[in-house]
């Protein structure tokens, strides 16, 4: 009786320890004194609900369980596409698709969080309305055929706008993509037949143009060969020509005659 009296009090630190030790896991687990920010997040630290000035940034760190909570916020480029429509200056409604490359500024990862929400909250309420009122300013300055013909520089003017526009929510545009355009029924059908018709009028004149260079050819080749016949048909003498006061200028000179006369001094 003794001996087991000795082997439980001998066994009791070390049953104490191991359940004080499973007992720390479980409260470890359960309040996380500790949080782990992955790869391509920020850290917004709150305590009591108040968001800090400081940002986490990748890795693991040690936070107070219940008063201090960890909201992590992504910061890597996202891709959204937007609908929006307008109205060109000539009054014809466009209805432009637009692809945005965008991410939160990590340095203010928190104030973004404190003023806007987190990324979903930043597309809803923030970008979409953004977009629509940056792509109608700008549409607003080109004719229907001008957002057709000038569309790089329609981007660029979107693209500069947009940044400058969502800059002061600590959002950065990298990069803004036209994806498509559409117009009205009416307008589609008018530009059709304004494209068929300039082709026509293109081939046209092209048609025209070769026929004018094989005319002016033919023109070419007719005079070589006249040409050609006069000086076949040539019979060595000059033509005599008849001055204004009745002179003989020219006249018809037989070459083989010229060494049989002398000079009249000699």
């Amino acid at each position: 009786m003794h001996s087991n009296r000795r082997n439980i009090e001998r066994n009791f630190p070390l049953g104490f320890y191991l359940g004080g030790g499973v007992m720390v896991f479980i409260l470890a687990f359960i309040f996380r004194p500790f949080t782990i920010v992955n790869a391509g997040e920020r850290g917004v630290v709150m305590q009591f609900g108040k968001v800090q000035d400081r940002v986490l940034d990748e890795g693991i760190h040690p936070i107070m369980p219940v008063i201090t909570s960890v909201r992590k916020l992504n910061v890597r480029v996202a891709k959204n596409s937007f609908k929006a429509d307008a109205a060109s200056r000539d009054l014809q409604k466009v209805t432009t698709e637009l692809a945005v490359n965008w991410h939160i500024d990590p340095t203010r990862i928190n104030k973004v969080f404190q003023k806007v929400g987190d990324n979903e909250q930043i597309v809803l309420g923030i970008m979409t309305p953004a977009v629509s009122e940056v792509l109608k300013a700008a549409t607003a300055k080109k004719t229907a055929e001008e957002i057709i013909t000038k569309r790089t520089e329609l981007k660029q003017e979107i693209d500069n706008d947009l940044k400058t526009r969502l800059a002061a929510y600590g959002v950065i545009v990298d990069d803004v993509s036209l994806v498509d355009f559409a117009f009205s029924p009416e307008f589609s059908r008018a530009i059709e037949a304004k494209q068929i018709a300039e082709q026509e009028a293109k081939q046209a004149e092209f048609i025209a143009k070769r026929a004018t260079q094989e005319a002016q050819a033919d023109i070419n080749r007719a005079k070589e060969l006249l040409q050609k016949q006069a000086i076949e048909k040539w019979d060595g003498h000059f033509p005599t020509v008849m001055g204004g006061n009745g002179s003989l200028p020219l006249i018809n000179i037989n070459p083989a005659n010229l060494n049989s006369q002398k000079p009249a001094n000699q």
